[in-house]
């Protein structure tokens, strides 16, 4: 790193550059800013001040080692790593999310899941076999879980996200229609599905463009 703090903006554009690449690869060798730009949605002065916050890795007039960039912006993300993480709520979306491949290939691995439902404590899951709930405390700390998703009902979203914070975990990615209370020390990330459908609508009535990638700075 090159020193500066990423903003949660330029965190999110470097995500969008990462997917570029992956489609490139193997094949790109050298990649200019005007393509990360162009596939992305943002200007090509963007582009260069995202990276330039990692180091010197681009040539002018040459561009960035399309290897080389990926290796940074993931070690700039904190996915250059295994991040262990436990589900809980093992329902319809918790079954699609264990479905996709992706979070594998980004450093994710899902190595318990959980519910309060004893018809479906035991079941096998994409490999894993559900554990009753009452157990996620001890066996956080077994599994050398750091990160949560939460596919639970809102009404049991806080008392689950306090026995997280407490056996340790660091990070919740929440999808439960509720805003969590956590201390400050384990970060959390919601995703409200309504909400997003509800900030779709707005835009459309509104008849304005979706912000552009770089708006937030």
């Amino acid at each position: 790193m090159g020193g500066e703090r990423l903003s949660r903006a330029a965190a999110h554009r470097l995500s969008l550059y990462l997917r570029a690449l992956a489609v490139w690869l193997p094949d790109a060798g050298k990649v200019s800013s005007g393509r990360i730009a162009e596939a992305c949605g943002v200007t090509d002065a963007q582009v260069r001040r995202d990276l330039a916050a990692l180091g010197n890795l681009g040539q002018r007039g040459i561009g960035y080692d399309a290897r080389e960039l990926t290796a940074a912006i993931r070690a700039a993300l904190g996915i250059d790593r295994t991040w262990r993480s436990v589900l809980v709520g093992v329902g319809n979306l918790a079954r699609a999310l264990l479905r996709y491949q992706g979070f594998r290939a980004q450093g994710f691995e899902i190595v318990g899941l959980f519910d309060n439902d004893p018809g479906k404590v035991g079941q096998v899951v994409e490999g894993l076999t559900v554990e009753a709930v009452d157990r996620l405390g001890e066996r956080v700390l077994e599994l050398g879980a750091e990160l949560a998703v939460l596919t639970v009902p809102a009404e049991t979203a806080q008392p689950v996200a306090d026995v997280l914070a407490a056996a340790g975990v660091r990070g919740v990615l929440n999808f439960a229609p509720v805003l969590l209370r956590l201390p400050p020390r384990v970060k959390l990330v919601t995703v409200d599905l309504a909400i997003q459908l509800e900030q779709l609508a707005f835009l459309i009535q509104l008849g304005e463009p979706e912000p552009r990638a770089e708006d937030g700075g």
